[in-house]
């Protein structure tokens, strides 16, 4: 029986290790990141330092997921995450180590970019050891453990920051996530196998824009209906804790707002493998266009949110943008030249987070003018962004059989 739930989930080895990296690696992050615009606010940085904070975040997850992917491919993706996890461990001692808001943005050099820095490699992973029937499950399965941290670490976070305050709490979640990474890093080399060298390439190549060449035209049409879609998202991104927290007329405590976050999770965690199950089946386009819609429609609902119980039917909405998230991950993989699976993923976010990281610090100074402009601005975005990949969005890959 557990040998079928097994094949049906798409759970092998090799994915469990990768999976109890994300859960031990994302509880740090959600505990201490969540509030980050919060700490910087609290150590005197303002507006400007969390619109800085959100737009490195963009701009440097951009910049260092091709060179994440460039290092899959050369060095495997177990030595590749080994590296990825002890960049972050660097990062979260710089801000243990000064409690200022300039320091939070220096090491964010190096923790922000966990996700986008490893994810080429996570996928890689992903695609060597499941057949492409399968892949958008594998997507699922790691997608889905994800969201237990980000479900969990902003209670456990908000816990911290009101028993010792918005500084030294989050202080405090930081300590927590470092020693969540070595666990992190314990199974990591445990679990996962290093027969992926099979995979390396002995000359990846390092050119983005012969990258760009070979990109198929569906797979450049994902690219921008994806960009506007997150500048819907990023635009308001860092401002949502803010609005619920210090905007609207009755505004939500941290632990509030830890649970409107769980919520979030929950609602994606519910949809997440029905969805897969279907994409598998059946087309993955309507799924992606799915997404697509609730990303348009989050902050527009929350514009018009102005309690706690509003803002738990806007934060319904924003798990339901996960819909097809693990779909349009798995499509990039299916619409990406093959044997260069993992390069054109970096690249793919590269040019995608360079490009939204504009909007991510723009959304400061829309903010300084008007929370509800800023708001109007990415329900806008989001719209265009539909509408274009419905019309010129690809469903499936031109090869369908299954690779080894």
């Amino acid at each position: 029986m557990w040998n079928k739930i097994g094949h049906f989930l798409g759970v092998k080895r090799d994915l469990v290790g990768l999976m109890a990296m994300a859960i031990f690696v994302g509880l740090g992050e959600r505990m201490a990141e969540r509030f980050l615009p919060i700490y910087i606010l609290a150590l005197g940085g303002g507006a400007v330092g969390v619109g800085l904070l959100n737009g490195l975040d963009n701009l440097l997850s951009a910049l260092y997921s091709f060179p994440g992917g460039y290092i899959a491919d050369r060095f495997g993706t177990k030595r590749a995450l080994l590296f990825f996890n002890l960049l972050a461990i660097s990062g979260y001692l710089v801000v243990i180590a000064f409690p200022s808001w300039w320091a939070v943005v220096a090491g964010s050099v190096l923790f922000l970019s966990w996700t986008a820095i490893s994810l080429p490699a996570s996928m890689k992973l992903i695609a060597s050891v499941l057949p492409q029937n399968k892949r958008a499950m594998g997507v699922t399965m790691h997608s889905l453990v994800r969201r237990i941290p980000m479900a969990l670490g902003p209670v456990i976070g908000g816990t911290m920051i009101g028993i010792f305050g918005e500084v030294e709490g989050v202080r405090a979640a930081f300590v927590c996530a470092t020693v969540f990474v070595l666990v992190a890093l314990a199974a990591q080399q445990k679990l996962i196998r290093p027969d992926d060298e099979g995979t390396m390439i002995a000359r990846p190549e390092r050119n983005p824009l012969a990258v760009w060449r070979e990109m198929p035209a569906g797979l450049r049409n994902l690219l921008a209906s994806d960009i506007l879609i997150r500048f819907a998202e990023q635009i308001p991104y860092a401002f949502v804790v803010v609005w619920c927290m210090k905007v609207i007329e009755a505004p939500v405590s941290a632990l509030q707002f830890g649970v409107l976050t769980t919520v979030e999770m929950v609602v994606a965690m519910l949809v997440y493998i029905p969805v897969a199950w279907l994409a598998d089946r059946g087309g993955k386009k309507a799924c992606v266009a799915i997404t697509f819609v609730f990303f348009t429609l989050f902050p527009l609902v929350l514009m018009i949110s102005r309690s706690f119980g509003a803002l738990v039917l806007a934060f319904v909405v924003r798990g339901l943008k996960e819909f097809g998230e693990p779909t349009r991950k798995s499509l990039i993989i299916d619409l990406s030249t093959e044997n260069r699976e993992a390069s054109m993923f970096g690249l793919y976010y590269l040019i995608r987070d360079t490009v939204v990281s504009v909007g991510a610090f723009g959304g400061a100074f829309l903010w300084k003018v008007s929370p509800v402009l800023n708001l109007w601005t990415a329900f806008v975005c989001g719209a265009l962004g539909t509408a274009w990949f419905v019309l010129h969005g690809t469903d499936t890959a031109p090869e369908q059989e299954p690779r080894s």
